[in-house]
Formats: structure tokens, C-alpha cells, sequence
């Protein structure tokens, strides 16, 4: 079986825990190289600790590399757009960690690039390809809460004094704040859940004066079917990940809705109707499962992927429209 070559940019540590053991378990890809621009020293201890044959000292040398078939972009969020461009212009396909890009009007810049050079980029919601919202779909779908009226999602860890030193999440210039970092996985979700768009959202911040950052906020949405939707971010509270679908007949709560695999893989999805609570566990793996779909459409030569480009621009549209309310502290419109 053919395996993608992936080369790795950047040596973030979301590349080091998450994405590199990922792509080694992954049945058609395989790591191949990782680069820095900063940190050669770095870059080659990750490498011998994951048997990655080739370090290379600047992302540059690595795009020039013709064995390489894809790479993970983990740059900071500023740079996505740039480093994504010039992989597409050598070539290569992409997985971009999100957000994809510090607004909308970026993600048509990065489409341009791709579609001129037929490759292939997604972004990185890893979160999407674990079983258990295809599950709480299903169960939706076939009536089981009747229609939705009402969502609601937390999501949230706590950064000590020490990390928010150096954390790049603490600087504005880098796409930091929890809206970028945090919220981008809620407002994902709820679009997906309900195939629809928000059209208004009006956000309450805690921001840090010292680094000028969101470090808390709560949204309130709401979406062209007129359901109703709020979601909380924080920096400070310890770490949560849940989203509560209500209905006219029940409700459907994850409780690990972003991050099953802190919890080996397993969700956890509680049903609640007619006084009655059920549990049902889900098991998967979801950063293979993201590598493996990509790799697949390498291999394939299948330029769709499951997060296009529109699902990508929408998704940032509504970032957009939260920080603009965040700046404003008044309700806007997404368009």
C-alpha cells in the first residue's frame, strides 16, 4: 500500500504529542521529515525520538523536498496563510491546524493558491472525525429530541502565570485569545450539527489588559432556522469540553465532546427524555482517523475533502463577527 510522506512545519507541541504520533499510526502515511525556523536543536531531538529520517533548519528546505507529498502546518495562526501558499505553489497538500487563518478573506487567498496548483488543504478540526457526532446525528435525525431548540458548549483549561509568559495563545499579533484558540470548535460544531448559519452573535468578554487577549468569553448566536445557541471559552477554568443539544422532547449532552482522546478515545454521549437517562460510550481515534482521510484523498487524487474550503470561510465568517462584537460590545451581523 502506498504511504503519503508527510513532513511536519513547526515544533509545536500539538506536531510533537498529537499530530507525528498520529501520522505513525496511520495505515497510509508515514512521518518523513519535520523543519523549524527556529530551533534546529529542537527539531532533531523530536525527530530521534519519532525515527524521522530528515531535519531540515527552515521550513523553506523542506517545501524544496520532492519525496514529500503533504506537510501539517502548526505555525502560529498569523502565519498559516503564508506557509500554506508557498507549500501549495511547491506542490504540496496540506493539513492546517485551525483556525486556518486570521479571517475569512484569507481562507479565498489560500483557495486561490490551491486551486491553481490542484492540491489539496484542509483544516485541522480533528474533533470532527471521532464517531461520536455522527452518532448524536443519527439521533437527532431519526426524532429522538425533537426538533432543537436550544445549544449550549463549554470549553475551557487553565493557563498558569508562567505559561502566558511565552504561550503564543497570549499574543494578539499571533491569532492569540480564546475565541481563535477555543471558541472556533463550538461554533464548528453547532454549524454542523444544524447545516446551518449563524446570523447574528453578541459576545461578553473578560480580557486581559496586559496582553490584550480574550481570556473569557460568552457567545450568543443566532442561526437562520431560528434556533437559539450560546458557548463559554476561558483560559482560567479548568478544563471542559462539553456541548448540550435541547429539544422539544429531550436533550443529547457530550461530555467530551472536543477531546475524547484525553479520555483513551472514549465519548461519552448521555441521553436525557421522559425522566429517563441513557449513556452510550463511543470509542475512536480521531487524529488518525483526520491523517488517514486526508492521506486517502492523496491517494486517491480526490481533491473533495470532508472540511472544504466553504465549510472553512464560513466557519472563520463567524469568527470574524465575534470579534468584531468583542471589539464593538454590540451584536453583529455574519456576513
Amino acid at each position: 500500500m502506498r504511504k503519503v510522506q508527510w513532513g511536519i512545519l513547526s515544533t509545536a507541541n500539538i506536531a510533537q504529542q498529537q499530530m507525528i504520533p498520529a501520522i505513525i499510526r496511520s495505515i497510509n502515511a508515514e512521518v518523513t521529515a519535520i523543519a523549524t525556523n527556529s530551533n534546529v536543536n529542537k527539531a532533531k531531538k523530536i525527530a530521534s525520538q519519532f525515527s524521522i529520517d530528515k531535519v531540515y533548519k527552515s521550513y523553506e528546505e523542506l517545501l524544496n523536498d520532492s519525496q514529500i507529498d503533504a506537510v501539517y502546518i502548526a505555525t502560529p495562526n498569523n502565519s498559516h496563510k503564508e506557509w500554506a501558499i508557498k507549500a501549495a505553489a511547491k506542490g504540496k497538500h496540506v493539513l492546517c491546524e485551525k483556525p486556518a487563518t486570521m479571517n475569512a478573506k484569507e481562507v479565498r487567498e489560500i483557495e486561490a493558491a490551491f486551486k491553481e496548483n490542484n492540491v489539496i488543504f484542509m483544516e485541522g478540526f480533528m474533533y470532527y472525525f471521532h464517531p461520536q457526532h455522527e452518532r448524536m446525528k443519527e439521533i437527532i435525525n431519526r426524532g429522538g429530541i425533537g426538533e432543537i431548540s436550544l445549544i449550549q458548549s463549554g470549553h475551557s483549561y487553565t493557563m498558569t502565570k508562567q505559561d502566558k509568559k511565552t504561550n503564543i495563545r497570549m499574543k494578539k499579533e499571533m491569532g492569540g485569545g480564546t475565541i481563535y484558540d477555543l471558541g472556533c470548535y463550538p461554533i464548528h460544531l453547532m454549524r454542523y450539527i444544524l447545516q446551518a448559519e449563524p446570523e447574528s452573535v453578541f459576545v461578553h468578554t473578560v480580557e486581559d489588559l496586559r496582553y490584550e487577549v480574550d481570556m473569557e468569553t460568552v457567545t450568543y448566536l443566532t442561526f437562520s432556522n431560528g434556533v437559539r445557541a450560546t458557548f463559554d471559552t476561558s483560559f482560567n477554568l479548568p478544563i471542559r469540553h462539553n456541548f448540550k443539544i435541547i429539544g422539544t422532547k429531550g436533550s443529547i449532552i457530550l461530555t467530551r465532546a472536543f477531546r475524547p482522546d484525553l479520555h483513551g478515545g472514549e465519548g461519552h454521549i448521555i441521553i436525557e427524555k421522559d425522566n429517563k437517562t441513557t449513556l452510550e460510550t463511543c470509542y475512536g481515534d480521531q487524529y488518525r482517523n483526520e491523517v488517514e482521510h486526508v492521506s486517502q484523498s492523496i491517494i486517491d487524487g480526490d481533491n473533495e475533502v470532508a472540511l472544504s474550503f466553504n465549510n472553512t470561510f464560513k466557519n472563520m465568517r463567524v469568527i470574524d463577527a465575534c470579534l468584531k462584537s468583542l471589539e464593538t460590545k454590540s451584536v453583529v451581523q455574519v456576513n
